[in-house]
């Protein structure tokens, strides 16, 4: 087991006055259970209840008031209700509908238990008979690891000092970059992390990435609503990660005979697995975000790692010493992403990139950051500044003089201008410092 950085938001949400019960939303394999593990050594007394378990699920058959079902659960696990502080972890909730229902009352009832639920698509998986408790809950997402996250797991303690720190010395930058671009390859699934902690061998992961291709597979049955939607999903899991960074249609999507409707249906039933999602162009360059759902989406999977190894280029990525060479560029732009949405605290968050208003144009910028009020253009590319049309194009339409590009090179600020002639800076971020973006707008822009 190595840290998480979501051990932070559960003490923020344990020290709430007015706590809710918690729900961990995240794609199988993400490291719900082992995270809640690792947050369970904060308290007393820990209960684990596994809803798999026929046992255990029976615990929520309904024929109980909420303090009698505390008194079973507590007397089950052998545990003393009276002594101290006491962390429930119900796992695989979607299996046991009245359990669901049931954290509204352990909200309104048992305000003294730390309560935290996981579970797989409850909003499809659930019998559409009972409520969930809108406004009794909280919710957390749980994604694949960080590049910060990687490095705490590596022991890599000098190099995680720095780049939380976020003055990167001439030194470090090598080491920082090759880190990266290994974290790039195997990507941030847990168990691949863990695996590659131990042996230090890529090849010992190959028998991991497929288990976990075939468990989402596997899992078909239980997102899919009928067989028809069933033989799309299907179909999508086994192609989506070929089409990773690019923008895609529904219509006959991974050349399938399959059309818009049903496709786009399973699209959006596997988002809310959170195995992907699909992010949608903008066209303004200030906040409120409004998407253009009209247009194509890019394809965000769950993990780079994952990609790379069904699209078969792991090797190719070996081999390249600049991640943004590869796949002509996608793969950078998709670990630059997975990167930025590991910051967001929120299920719903998103991300999206930008295009012109006018559909002629030929000009897409590979991200747009909301920060405080304004929204900030992000530029995947190496090479001269004077080539990222795109973004000056944003910026020249833009209330403000700002812009970031992620890069291979070092980390600098340039005062540049476009080619309309608008002077902007323009932050320079080298990969390894993309989760760090919110610090270093706020240390730059006043």
């Amino acid at each position: 087991m190595f840290n998480r950085t979501n051990i932070i938001r559960l003490r923020n949400w344990a020290n709430e006055k007015d706590r809710k019960p918690l729900v961990l939303r995240g794609a199988r394999q993400t490291g719900k259970t082992t995270l809640i593990d690792i947050f369970a050594k904060d308290f007393d007394q820990y209960i684990y209840l596994n809803l798999e378990k026929e046992k255990e699920s029976k615990l929520f058959d309904g024929s109980f008031s909420i303090p009698q079902l505390l008194d079973a659960i507590f007397y089950l696990k052998d545990v003393d209700k009276n002594k101290g502080s006491t962390l429930l972890f119900i796992d695989e909730i979607q299996n046991n509908p009245n359990a669901v229902a049931t954290l509204r009352y352990f909200y309104e009832e048992a305000k003294d238990l730390f309560v935290v639920a996981a579970g797989s698509l409850l909003e499809t998986l659930i019998d559409k008979t009972i409520s969930f408790p809108v406004g009794r809950v909280d919710y957390m997402p749980v994604r694949p690891c960080s590049f910060i996250e990687y490095l705490s797991a590596l022991g890599e303690t000098s190099s995680l000092e720095i780049i939380l720190s976020g003055q990167v010395p001439d030194y470090a930058h090598d080491k920082l970059s090759e880190l990266f671009r290994t974290y790039t390859i195997i990507g941030g699934m847990p168990e691949i992390i863990n695996e590659y902690c131990k042996s230090r061998d890529m090849n010992r992961l190959k028998q991991i990435y497929e288990r976990l291709i075939v468990s989402y597979q596997d899992d078909v049955e239980k997102y899919a609503q009928n067989q028809t939607m069933a033989r799309v999903i299907r179909h999508i899991i086994g192609s989506a990660f070929q089409y990773a960074g690019t923008r895609i249609t529904f219509e006959k999507f991974g050349q399938s005979t399959y059309r818009s409707r049903e496709m786009s249906e399973a699209f959006r039933t596997l988002e809310k697995t959170m195995l992907l999602q699909l992010e949608y162009p903008v066209s303004k360059t200030r906040l409120p975000i409004e998407e253009k759902l009209r247009l194509s989406p890019k394809l965000l999977m769950l993990d780079t790692g994952l990609v790379n190894y069904s699209s078969g280029i792991q090797k190719e990525m070996v081999i390249s010493n600049l991640i943004d060479e590869v796949y002509k560029g996608k793969i950078a732009e998709h670990i630059a992403g997975q990167e930025l949405l590991a910051l967001k605290p929120s299920v719903r968050s998103k991300l999206n990139f930008w295009v012109p208003k006018n559909p002629n144009a030929q000009a897409e910028l590979d991200y747009v950051w909301p920060w405080e009020d304004m929204l900030i253009p992000i530029e995947v590319k190496s090479g001269a500044t004077g080539s990222l049309r795109s973004l000056h194009r944003f910026v020249d339409e833009a209330p403000h003089s700002w812009a970031v590009r992620i890069y291979t090179g070092k980390y600098k600020i340039e005062d540049i201008a476009t080619i309309k002639g608008k002077k902007f800076k323009l932050i320079n971020l080298p990969y390894y410092l993309v989760g760090q973006i919110d610090k270093i707008l706020k240390a730059n822009i006043a």
